[in-house]
């Protein structure tokens, strides 16, 4: 809709004065359910390289970094379309599209036949994984309450360790023989993220529209029954009078004022999710998608016991957001990122030394990297945070879909194919070159912080960047 008539609402001071209720609850399971997800994924692949290997794909390490690669270019295109159609026809209707696709993409990965068809099949679930990103950051942070956003939006990302968790666990099923024939324990494990996205399309039916959304698309009278239907879990209403916003009716935001938003008034903060984004992408997907290929090439660990090694690991990555995440509402995000940022840098370098000299054991070296990534995930968790909360929100999915295309293929999409090729050179002096890249990134990205953040915790959506439709 455009033109000049204007309306008064009550919706963001009403969602952000609330209590935690039963309906957030609903939001975070049938939500956040998609980190679980990418988590399942990425781990399957790590877990399976061995047998990957083995199978009569027969994938190289090379093969196994450019399969990652692919499903990092598909979640980038996926972002980017599905973001633009997130902002335009709303949260819902895109987060069952984009778990849709994410279902018949990966029960197809395990029909795969060569290594082409697998790599496409990846970038397909990769489309379906980005599109979530989109669409469900922007109804999470839409619907929790100002005070709780922080620590919500950490836990909800740190979950993809949940799942990272469930990949190793099935991997290891699926991956003995005495269960499963080894020529199809491979293609079996894809199927187990496609069964529990069939449960999460059904609960998803549960969850309405967004009433921001939906107020800044000249639809308030249904964003105020929403919020009515969500207050009638109250105990006790307030007396309180909430503020009012006053919006105008217009239309869809365009490119243009996609790119002056970006680039003319918030220039800073352009800067600071480009930056945090694309440090954080490289460090976590050039180690993580390699990890099982470290165990297995220098630590002689068998293929089917990488995923013990992995459970660990994605302990400390869950732990670091779910401990951490109160810290970032209440000492607030620009000592917190920083912090996170620096201390993952540092811990990386030091690892990547202790690994060149070969002073680690497969369990030390374990343990180490759940030490790093315990701080590492809460600052990566705090990225997508940032960039969904510090611009306009008819701009939101979009922004979010921008940064975590460009973090993604600059830092994320040559990290996974770097780090296999340095794994088949069998030096860890080339290795660690990498791990002292990856650690300067982060430091970088903390100093960043310092100069660039936003201390949004605790504040409306609202204040931290105003609608375009406020008058």
């Amino acid at each position: 809709m455009t033109g000049s008539t204007t309306f008064e609402t009550d919706v963001p001071a009403r969602l952000d004065r609330l209590p935690w209720l039963r309906f957030h609850w609903l939001v975070v399971t049938a939500l956040g359910i998609t980190w679980i997800l990418d988590g399942l994924e990425v781990t399957l692949v790590g877990s399976l390289s061995d047998a990957l290997h083995r199978s009569s794909l027969h994938l190289s390490a090379t093969q196994i970094g450019l399969a990652a690669s692919f499903y990092l270019a598909g979640a980038v295109i996926g972002a980017l379309v599905f973001g633009d159609l997130t902002d335009r026809f709303g949260r819902k209707t895109l987060f069952t599209v984009t778990l849709g696709v994410y279902l018949l993409a990966t029960v197809a990965t395990g029909c795969s036949w060569d290594f082409w068809s697998f790599a496409i099949f990846r970038a397909l679930t990769g489309a379906g994984i980005g599109g979530e990103y989109a669409a469900i950051n922007s109804a999470i942070q839409e619907f929790v309450p100002a005070r709780y956003r922080g620590r919500t939006d950490l836990a909800v990302n740190g979950s993809f360790w949940v799942g990272a968790a469930f990949g190793a666990l099935g991997s290891v099923v699926v991956l003995d023989p005495a269960l499963v024939p080894q020529t199809l324990g491979w293609r079996l494990a894809f199927v187990i993220g496609g069964v529990l996205a069939l449960g999460i399309i059904f609960l998803r039916r549960f969850v309405p529209e967004s009433p921001r959304w939906l107020m800044t698309h000249g639809r308030p009278d249904e964003a105020e029954r929403i919020v009515e239907e969500i207050e009638r879990g109250l105990p006790i209403r307030s007396a309180e009078s909430p503020a009012k916003l006053r919006l105008t009716l217009r239309g869809h935001a365009t490119i243009l004022e996609l790119a002056a938003t970006l680039l003319q008034t918030y220039p800073r903060r352009t800067a600071l999710g480009l930056t945090l984004m694309a440090t954080q992408a490289f460090c976590y997907n050039a180690i993580f998608f390699t990890y099982a290929l470290i165990l297995t090439t220098f630590f002689h660990v068998p293929g089917g016991a990488v995923g013990w090694f992995i459970l660990p690991f994605a302990a400390g990555n869950f732990l670091g957001p779910l401990l951490l995440g109160p810290l970032f509402d209440t000492l607030g995000r620009k000592v917190m990122i920083t912090a996170t940022y620096a201390l993952a840098g540092v811990l990386l370098m030091l690892s990547g030394f202790a690994f060149a000299q070969a002073w680690f054991g497969a369990v030390a070296q374990t343990v180490a990297w759940s030490v790093i990534f315990f701080f590492a995930s809460a600052g990566a968790s705090a990225a997508y945070l940032t960039v969904g909360e510090v611009f306009p929100l008819e701009l939101r999915a979009r922004t979010i879909a921008l940064f975590y295309a460009f973090g993604t293929a600059l830092g994320g999409i040559a990290g996974p194919a770097v780090f296999g090729s340095l794994i088949e050179t069998g030096s860890r002096q080339e290795i660690l070159y990498g791990y002292l890249f990856g650690g300067a990134l982060m430091v970088l990205a903390a100093l960043v912080e310092i100069a660039l953040g936003v201390a949004a915790e605790r504040k409306s959506l609202e204040d931290v960047a105003p609608p375009l439709a406020r008058v």
